[in-house]
């Protein structure tokens, strides 16, 4: 051997051990996702849907980031978000009325927020859509607007009824209401406005809904309700009452109809956000974004409980039928 090629197998034994044990390898950074939300089934949504994305982008719970949740109902949103800055995580996950708590505990943290029936630009959280500007960035769902669109698609398949129900949270669907009004106007429809604001609510919600004598039901987007999905379809399917629901999700467990964007679509661009926030993007950089794909679900299975028949020209429209 010569003597160059003797020098380079020493310094390789060298470069891998040091007195026969090998090196440590540079331990991999471990990253704090914070959550924030009214709903604690937000964290088993993210890790059903956007934490497997996440993985594919390079980042994997327990590997290299762990998750700090905070949830609570809206009035202790400010003091858990609060907490939440505190821990210092390097990303904030919130959505709905936990964006604007979070944006008061932090203008340093990035936040990644789901803009759930608020304008981010009105409201005073981005600059622009194209350009946020600040700490916040996110997906904006122009719900308002969407809950309009969902009235008129309730109304068609249902169209025996005049009287329509409502279903909102209480102190955080006005613009909502605002937009079914203009489209219960427009349509000759009665609008019916009820409130819930937890679970225990519901029982007597809807038996002061069968007194008031409504034809059918939509429920407005809100956490709480997607979360609740279930109980809600049952006690609709209780009552009598065609209901329209904000997901897909929500028609597959028992709504009549589900209208709104791809969920599974805007969770990979959040965790799209969330993995380039923690290679080192500004938030201020990113534009927000607006889902591109709706989704229109009819549950047939609920159809046939009710004794209704589904008009051709709305399942024609329909993106998946559930028989």
């Amino acid at each position: 051997m010569t003597r160059c090629g003797a020098l380079l197998l020493a310094l390789l034994a060298i470069s891998f051990s040091i007195g026969g044990e090998a090196l440590p390898q540079t331990p991999e950074r471990i990253y704090r996702l914070g959550v924030l939300s009214v709903s604690p089934g937000t964290l088993q949504r993210l890790r059903a849907v956007m934490f497997p994305e996440l993985t594919k982008l390079g980042f994997t719970e327990g590997r290299n980031f762990i998750v700090d949740a905070r949830f609570g109902p809206m009035e202790e949103l400010p003091a858990l978000a609060r907490q939440l800055a505190a821990a210092n995580p390097d990303a904030i996950i919130a959505g709905g009325n936990a964006i604007d708590a979070a944006q008061q505990a932090t203008r340093t943290i990035a936040i990644i927020g789901a803009f759930i029936g608020e304008d981010p630009i009105a409201a005073g959280f981005a600059a622009s859509l194209a350009r946020p500007s600040g700490n916040i960035t996110g997906v904006a769902m122009l719900a308002p607007e969407l809950d309009g669109k969902r009235l008129q698609l309730l109304h068609e398949a249902v169209p025996g009824g005049s009287r329509i129900a409502a279903l909102a949270g209480r102190g955080e669907n006005a613009p909502n209401l605002a937009a079914m009004r203009q489209v219960a106007s427009h349509e000759g429809l009665t609008l019916l406005p009820f409130y819930a604001a937890v679970l225990e609510d519901y029982p007597a919600t809807f038996a002061a809904i069968r007194g008031a004598g409504a034809s059918a039901l939509q429920i407005v987007s809100a956490p709480q309700f997607f979360t609740n999905a279930s109980r809600l379809a049952e006690l609709a399917l209780e009552a009598r009452l065609p209901t329209m629901c904000e997901w897909r999700s929500m028609a597959a467990q028992g709504c009549l109809l589900g209208y709104g964007p791809d969920y599974t679509e805007l969770q990979r661009r959040v965790a799209d956000y969330v993995a380039r926030i923690l290679r080192g993007a500004a938030p201020g950089d990113l534009p927000i974004e607006q889902p591109t794909h709706y989704e229109f679900t009819v549950n047939m299975k609920t159809a046939a409980a009710l004794g209704l028949t589904i008009p051709y020209q709305i399942l024609g429209r329909a993106d998946e039928v559930i028989e």
